[in-house]
C-alpha cells in the first residue's frame, strides 16, 4: 500500500509543478485596489484587505528574522480564481477540512465553533481540551505524527482544504512537500507577538478562512475588554512585589525578556519584575549565581517549571532553596494542569485567553483586588 501512496505522491508532485508554471504568468489584476484593510488593535504579523471578490491575507513575521512574506488570497466557492500579478496562494472559503499543527490552534477552532472541521493533527497526545479529545476519541481527527516529521502520505489521503502551519525558525520543509501536491500550506505567526492581546487578535486571521470575521469580532473584543478592565484594576494596588521567573536547565538560567509577552503579563499586573529593563523580546541565558544575587529577596517566584512540589523543585537544584520566595513558600507553576494525555493546558488555551492569565498573576501578586477570583493556569506549591 505504502508505494502506491508514493506513486501519487510523485504525481501529484509532477502536476504540481506543472500547473505552477502554467499559472505564475503575469496577468491584468481584475481588482487593483483593497475596499478596507482590517486595521487591527495589537497583532502587528498580519494584514487583511477586502477586495470587490476576494480578501487578501498577508503574513509579515511568520518566524524570527523572515525575509518571507507570505500572501493568501480567500474566494468564495464556486467562483472564479480571482487574477492577481503578485505570488500568492490561493484558497476557496469558507474550508470544509483544515489540518492543524500547534496547540495554539486548538481553542481558536473552539472558539468559532469549527473544531469538528479539523481532520488531522500531528501528536494528539498534546491535546489536553476535552471537546477535541472526543473527536480524537472517536476517530474523526487523525494522528499525523510529528511536527517535523508530517505523515505525508495521510495529509493526502486526507485531502484538507489548507494545512495551517507554523515554523521557530524558518525550516518549512516539511510543509513544502505538501504545497507541491496542491494542498495550501498557511503560517500562523501568533507565536511572534509580543503583547498577549496580539496573539488572541490572531483569532480574526483563523476566522477568515472559515467567513467567520463577525464572531472573531465578538470574542475578542470580550477577551480585549476583560483583560484592560483587569489591567486597570492592578493599577491601584498599593504595592508592586518583585518578581522572580524561569529556571534552570542544565547549567543555564533563562529569565524572560523585558519585552517579552511575559513580561508584558507582569507589567500589566503591575509586578515589578527583575528582568523589565532588558530589551530582548526572547529569553535571557544567564548563570545562576546571577539570577540569585538579583533575585534571591524576590517576593515571588512566578513559572518554576514543571516540579510539582517545593521538595520535587529542590531535588532539581539544591540551591533553588537559597531564594526567599522558596523559603516563604510564595512559588507558582503553570504547569501543573494538564490533559489526558499529558498536554498542558497553559500553552494550549493562555494564548487565546491573556486575560485569564492576567488575572491569575493578579490574584497572586494582589489577591486583596480579586478576592472571588480562582487560579485558572497558576498553582502554588506546597
Amino acid at each position: 500500500m505504502k508505494h502506491i501512496y508514493t506513486s501519487i505522491l510523485i504525481l501529484l508532485l509532477f502536476l504540481s509543478l506543472f500547473s505552477c508554471k502554467k499559472e505564475n504568468k503575469i496577468a491584468v489584476p481584475t481588482d487593483s485596489s483593497a475596499l478596507v484593510t482590517q486595521a487591527n488593535a495589537y497583532a502587528t504579523g498580519f494584514t487583511i484587505s477586502i477586495y470587490k471578490n476576494y480578501k487578501e491575507i498577508k503574513i509579515t513575521s511568520p518566524w524570527p528574522d523572515a525575509k518571507n512574506t507570505f500572501t493568501y488570497i480567500l474566494y468564495p466557492k464556486g467562483t472564479s480564481k480571482p487574477v492577481i500579478t503578485t505570488p500568492a496562494i490561493f484558497i476557496a472559503t469558507p474550508i470544509d477540512k483544515i489540518v492543524a499543527t500547534s496547540t495554539t490552534d486548538i481553542p481558536v477552532l473552539e472558539y468559532l465553533d469549527v473544531q469538528h472541521k479539523l481532520v488531522g493533527f500531528p501528536h494528539t497526545d498534546y491535546i489536553s481540551s476535552e471537546k477535541t479529545r472526543t473527536l480524537i476519541e472517536n476517530g474523526t481527527i487523525k494522528e499525523l505524527g510529528s511536527e517535523h516529521s508530517i505523515n505525508t502520505e495521510l495529509v493526502l489521503e486526507l485531502a484538507p482544504d489548507m494545512l495551517l502551519g507554523f515554523s521557530a525558525d524558518g525550516n518549512t520543509k516539511a510543509y513544502d512537500l505538501i504545497q507541491k501536491t496542491g494542498i495550501p500550506v498557511v503560517f500562523n505567526g501568533s507565536w511572534m507577538e509580543s503583547h498577549p492581546l496580539g496573539r488572541a487578535e490572531w483569532i480574526k486571521f483563523i476566522a477568515a478562512f472559515f467567513n467567520k470575521e463577525a464572531e472573531a469580532a465578538i470574542i475578542f473584543e470580550n477577551i480585549k475588554k476583560d483583560y484592560i478592565e483587569a489591567k486597570a484594576k492592578a493599577e491601584n494596588a498599593s504595592t508592586s512585589p518583585t518578581i522572580l521567573s524561569g529556571n534552570m536547565f542544565k547549567d543555564i538560567w533563562h529569565v524572560p525578556g523585558g519585552n517579552s509577552y511575559v513580561a508584558r503579563f507582569l507589567k500589566d499586573a503591575n509586578t515589578n519584575y527583575l528582568w523589565a529593563d532588558n530589551e530582548k523580546t526572547g529569553s535571557i541565558a544567564l548563570s545562576f549565581e546571577s539570577v540569585l544575587e538579583k533575585a534571591q529577596q524576590a517576593d515571588l517566584w512566578i513559572g518554576s517549571g514543571n516540579s510539582t512540589s517545593l521538595s520535587a523543585l529542590e531535588q532539581q537544584n539544591n540551591r533553588y532553596a537559597l531564594f526567599d520566595a522558596f523559603k516563604n513558600k510564595t512559588v507558582y507553576s503553570s504547569t501543573l494542569r494538564m490533559g489526558a494525555k499529558g498536554g498542558l493546558l497553559y500553552y494550549e488555551l493562555g494564548p487565546m485567553r491573556p486575560d485569564l492569565i492576567i488575572k491569575d498573576i493578579i490574584k497572586i501578586a494582589h489577591p486583596e483586588l480579586l478576592t472571588d477570583y480562582q487560579l485558572y493556569f497558576f498553582e502554588k506549591l506546597d
